[in-house]
């Protein structure tokens, strides 16, 4: 071997194409990293909305159930029919002055009803029960009462709807009067109460 050419650095590092090759790869890796942060935050926020509608469609039937519908027992009613026709479930306190379990619009779990809808902040707290409440409102909770055709004198039918106000608007704009698009911006829920004795 000759001596010069052994004592001759040699030159060690990366090419510019192998440099280029690299960010190319590593600039396709991150676009495909970046994507599924997007849809992970999407889905985060579709499964926080499902959330936050599934709690508060269930705190509105739980009021619907504890309203009164059973018989009376004691001497005097002989097991005659009693029933809370006055609660108002619209308001931050449920009171006196509404329809209680009386029969509600055909139409309340699509349009705002008066006593059968209210408005919520973003953290579900009570913000109104008028149109003029809905602009600052996150969602929209809506119920029915319907006697079950079956045994309408001794059965209920309870459902509640609760959406966010965004897909409220969209629902109204679009002149839609049937429930749609029920999917991560809204929550439906259907009990049954029957009349048990007091």
């Amino acid at each position: 071997m000759n001596q010069a050419h052994a004592d001759k650095p040699r030159a060690e590092g990366f090419s510019l194409i192998e440099v280029l090759v690299s960010v190319a790869l590593l600039s396709v890796v991150s676009l495909g990293v970046a994507q599924l942060f997007a849809v992970a935050t999407k889905a985060n926020a579709t499964s926080k909305g499902q959330t936050s509608t599934a709690l508060l469609a269930v705190q509105k039937m739980e009021q619907l159930k504890a309203l009164t519908w059973g018989f009376d027992q004691s001497a005097a009613a002989l097991g005659l029919p009693v029933s809370d026709t006055s609660t108002d479930l619209s308001t931050a306190v449920p009171t006196g002055g509404g329809s209680g379990l009386n029969p509600s619009p055909a139409d309340s779990l699509v349009v705002d009803r008066t006593g059968y809808v209210d408005y919520l902040d973003e953290h579900g707290a009570w913000v109104g029960n008028t149109p003029s409440a809905a602009a600052g409102a996150r969602y929209v909770r809506r119920w029915s009462i319907t006697p079950l055709p079956t045994n309408p004198n001794n059965t209920l039918v309870f459902q509640v709807r609760v959406m966010t106000a965004e897909h409220a608007q969209r629902i109204a704009a679009a002149g839609v009067n049937a429930p749609t698009g029920r999917f991560g911006a809204e929550t439906w829920l259907v009990s049954v109460k029957t009349r048990k004795s007091q």
